[in-house]
C-alpha cells in the first residue's frame, strides 16, 4: 500500500465521526469520499465526492471502492459482509473481523475472556426460559442487553427485583441477547489508541467519562485513577489490539472497580473499532487528534504524538444544549465543534465542547 497526498480515503458512514474524519483527511492532502444509506449525512458536505445507497448494494460498493485507494468505517453498525465484500477489492482498516467480532456483545466478551481480559459475568440469552436461567445465575439488578445494534443506552434494559424478565425481553423485540451481571465500579474510563500497518502502537491518556441517560455527557483527561491502574488499562488494549492485527484507532472501555483493601482493578466492558466520542477531546486537546491519527494509521503513515496540551474536559452538547451556542464561544479557553446536523432531538448529540486547562508536567 502506498497512500500519498492527492489520493482519495473511502469512509462508510456519512455521520459526524465520517465528517470529523474527513476534515482530518483534508488537512492533510487527501481527499475522501463518503458511503452512506442517508442521504442528509453531515460527512457529505465536506467530502469531495459522496455515494447515497444500502450497504448491500454490491453494485454501488463496486463502483465506490474503484474510486478509492483504502476503505475506513466511522461507527460499527456496518455490515460486516459489507466490509468483507470491499476488503477483496481494496483495504478495508479496521480489518473487517474486528468489525464482526465487536458487533455481537457474546462474541466481544468471548474474545475479551480469551486473552484473559476480565469483564462483567455474563451469559448469552436466545429465548425467555434461557433468560430465567441465566437470572438464577447472575442475580438481580442484571442488564440484558441485545447482542447487536446497540448504543447509547438503546436495545437494554435492566432486570431488578420484581422486574417481569419476560416483558423486559419482548421489549428488546426478543432477538438473541446478553445479560451481564451488574459491576460495583467506582469510574468509567476509556483508552483511545492507535496500531499502525506496521505493528506501531500509540495510546492517549487514560480518559474518564461521565454518562447522562447512558450518553456520553463528559470526559476528562488524565482520568483520576492510580498510575498503574492507567499503565494497566494502556496494556490490555494493547494486548486486545494486537490479537486483532487491528489497524486504525480504536476505543476500549472500562470500569474501575476498588476490592475491600482500595485496590483498583479493570473488567472491559466493550471495544469500538473506531475513533470515539471520549477521544473527541484531542481536536484542540492533543498534538494528534484521535481523527487525524486514524488517517494516518489506515494510509500506513507514522503515527503521531498522542501527547495532550494540558488537562482537558470535554462535554457533549446533546439536543438543545446546543443552542447555547454562542455563549459557548464566549467562554475563555472554549473549543467548540459543532456537527452540521439539522433539528436538535432529545438525545441527539450535535457538538462538543473542549476546554485545556495548562499544567505543570
Amino acid at each position: 500500500m502506498n497512500i500519498a497526498p492527492g489520493d482519495t480515503i473511502g469512509i462508510l458512514g456519512g455521520g459526524q465521526l465520517g465528517r470529523m474524519l474527513a476534515i482530518a483527511a483534508s488537512g492533510l492532502g487527501l481527499k475522501v469520499h463518503i458511503f452512506a444509506p442517508e442521504a442528509d449525512s453531515p460527512a457529505f458536505e465536506v467530502a469531495v465526492a459522496h455515494t447515497v445507497a444500502d450497504y448491500a448494494d454490491e453494485a454501488a460498493l463496486a463502483a465506490f471502492a474503484a474510486q478509492v485507494s483504502v476503505i475506513t468505517y466511522e461507527f460499527e453498525n456496518v455490515p460486516a459482509p459489507t466490509a468483507e465484500f470491499l476488503n477483496k477489492l481494496k483495504p478495508v482498516y479496521p480489518d473487517p473481523r474486528a468489525l464482526a467480532i465487536t458487533q455481537d456483545r457474546v462474541a466481544e466478551k468471548d474474545f475479551v475472556t480469551s486473552l484473559g481480559v476480565g469483564t462483567a459475568p455474563y451469559v448469552p440469552v436466545d429465548d425467555p426460559g434461557s433468560l430465567l436461567r441465566a437470572v438464577a445465575q447472575l442475580g438481580r439488578p442484571s442488564i440484558l442487553k441485545t447482542r447487536r445494534f446497540g448504543y447509547d443506552g438503546k436495545g437494554q434494559g435492566t432486570i431488578r427485583e420484581g422486574t417481569d424478565v419476560s416483558a423486559v425481553f419482548r421489549g428488546l423485540g426478543g432477538v438473541p441477547c446478553i445479560l451481564e451481571g451488574f459491576v460495583a465500579f467506582t469510574r468509567e474510563i476509556s483508552v483511545i489508541a492507535a496500531h499502525g500497518v506496521d505493528g506501531s502502537f500509540a495510546a492517549y491518556d487514560v480518559c474518564e467519562n461521565e454518562h447522562a441517560h447512558h450518553i456520553l455527557s463528559r470526559t476528562r483527561v488524565p482520568a483520576r485513577i492510580a498510575p498503574e491502574t492507567a499503565a494497566k488499562a494502556i496494556a490490555v488494549t494493547k494486548t486486545l489490539t494486537d490479537a486483532l492485527g487491528y489497524v486504525g484507532v480504536v476505543a476500549v472501555e472500562m470500569f474501575v472497580t476498588v476490592d475491600s483493601e482500595g485496590r483498583e482493578d479493570l473488567l472491559v466492558n466493550e471495544l469500538a473499532p473506531r475513533v470515539h466520542n471520549s477521544g473527541h477531546w484531542t481536536l484542540g486537546g492533543a498534538v494528534t487528534s484521535q481523527f487525524e491519527q486514524h488517517i494516518r494509521a489506515v494510509c500506513g503513515w507514522p503515527l503521531g504524538l498522542p501527547r495532550r496540551h494540558g488537562a482537558i474536559e470535554m462535554r457533549n452538547l446533546i439536543g438543545d444544549d446546543v443552542q447555547d451556542w454562542r455563549k459557548i464561544l464566549s467562554e475563555p479557553g472554549a473549543s467548540l465543534r459543532l456537527y452540521g446536523k439539522g433539528k436538535a432531538r432529545p438525545g441527539r448529540k450535535m457538538g462538543h465542547v473542549t476546554v485545556v486547562t495548562p499544567e505543570n508536567r
